[in-house]
């Protein structure tokens, strides 16, 4: 059984890679070894900023919609 959990364990780890939603955590973790006393982003502002980043690079492509 335990083999199994660890199976989904890693899985679960490569989708969230994959898909981006551990980049929020890896953020605030970031952001607090650097500057504990410091405003993190709340993960709306986050996701906003990163989307806006990822639009405005010329070299990401061009937005279908």
């Amino acid at each position: 059984m335990s083999g199994v959990r660890a199976a989904l364990a890693r899985a679960r780890f490569f989708v969230r890679e994959f898909s981006g939603e551990a980049a929020y955590e890896r953020y605030v973790a970031y952001a607090r070894t650097h500057d504990p006393d410091a405003q993190v982003m709340t993960r709306r502002a986050f996701e906003r900023a990163r989307t806006d980043a990822r639009e405005a690079d010329p070299r990401e492509g061009f937005r279908c919609c």
